[in-house]
């Protein structure tokens, strides 16, 4: 029998997230911090409109690029916070920020188009690219610079067949994130060498130095910009998998279409729920902002006072600790850390092999979880010194 099989698909790696909690999962007692996922409820009134919307029987397909009223609510959203001018006919609503990433490479890629993407970072461009024909291009960043893109490190890797850029901040696993300052020089960049970008902003609402930067706010960049966000970190909604694009409408339009063909529209409730959000939710996002920026001082200092190396994240909510100084590497440190104590973080290298060296390490668990997880550390660490 011939194979089944496709042969592009059958050689992407598996998530290296989902590998090591895999193994996790086999065991008893483990605290985890290692999920990416906000441990707060929808709040109450998010829930309690997603509730009215099956009690008023709204059961139906939606728009394919999703409720006017939620497109309406998002256009608002997206210049109130961030000064991002797009229109309803610019956005389009997806089943998660990971839908509209697919989606986005998809409509934008020919075969053989490069793609620059900035590690350590989310486990899904590089596939998503290959799955679209792309060719990724890998840019380790590095501690050195606080895991930021320069503008050295771009030029260093841009060619006559690269066509996009992927900047994923704030950062996920690293928790960096851009300055206005910083992402004017790299716009410079991308305007010259004629690119687009694929900006990455499911984390905006959870950045501790002043509001969220978006590139496509700077001038001549909104035409040249697909911005990704959502409302699985902002609202804690992650079950609800609802996100969107927004982006110049030549490419919402064949985003649309790609989306027509692979899901239709996203869910119905979601999207009652999520006008909701956007419309009185800023009072929740704060709320929630300000208790992960607590973890994250809490968690970095324990870190930093079991002398562990750790820059300082301004965003998401990670921290991306140094353990080269153990002499293990990040997946052997990682592995004895769940054997030994029950505790699981995530190995650098699932981000990328630059991650060598480091862990991913999530706050977004209570400070009582995290001092129990910290504990452990530590007698992990008296271990092995």
């Amino acid at each position: 029998m011939r194979n089944p099989l496709s042969k592009l698909v059958s050689e992407l790696e598996p998530s290296g997230i989902r590998r090591f909690f895999d193994l996790a999962s086999t065991m008893e007692d483990v605290i985890s911090l290692g999920v990416g996922e906000p441990d707060f409820d929808t709040p109450w009134h998010i829930r309690e409109e997603g509730i009215y919307s099956l009690e008023k029987g709204r059961t139906f397909y939606t728009s394919n690029a999703g409720l006017p009223e939620l497109k309406k609510e998002i256009s608002k959203y997206l210049k109130r916070r961030f000064g991002l001018p797009y229109s309803e006919k610019e956005i389009l609503v997806t089943v998660g920020g990971s839908e509209a990433i697919d989606g986005a490479f998809r409509a934008m890629l020919d075969p053989g188009d490069e793609v620059i993407i900035p590690e350590p970072c989310f486990v899904s461009y590089l596939p998503c690219v290959k799955m679209a024909g792309g060719v990724p291009v890998r840019l380790p960043l590095e501690e050195k610079d606080q895991f930021k893109l320069t503008k050295e490190k771009l030029l260093s890797v841009v060619t006559d067949k690269t066509k996009m850029v992927v900047l994923p901040f704030p950062n996920n696993p690293t928790g960096a994130i851009m300055t206005e300052e910083e992402l004017r020089v790299i716009a410079d960049v991308i305007k010259e060498k004629d690119l687009f970008v694929l900006s990455d902003e499911i984390y905006s609402e959870l950045s501790y130095q002043g509001n969220h930067v978006s590139i496509a706010s700077l001038p001549g960049m909104a035409e040249r910009t697909v911005v990704i966000n959502g409302f699985s970190k902002s609202y804690a909604m992650t079950g609800w998998r609802l996100g969107y694009a927004a982006g110049p409408e030549v490419i919402i339009r064949q985003m649309t279409k790609v989306h027509q063909y692979v899901i239709m529209c996203a869910p119905t409730t979601s999207q009652y729920a999520a006008i909701e959000a956007v419309r009185r939710g800023d009072a929740d996002v704060e709320r929630m902002r300000e208790s992960y920026d607590e973890r994250r001082r809490f968690l970095l200092k324990e870190i930093r006072d079991m002398g562990i190396p750790c820059f300082e994240p301004l965003g998401a909510f990670y921290i991306f600790p140094n353990i080269s100084r153990f002499g293990m590497t990040s997946e052997e440190f990682a592995t004895a850390l769940l054997n030994q104590q029950k505790v699981a973080v995530v190995p650098g290298t699932a981000f990328g092999e630059c991650g060598e060296g480091f862990l991913r390490i999530s706050y977004a668990y209570s400070i009582e979880n995290l001092k129990l997880a910290l504990e452990k550390i530590q007698k992990f660490i008296d271990t092995i010194l």
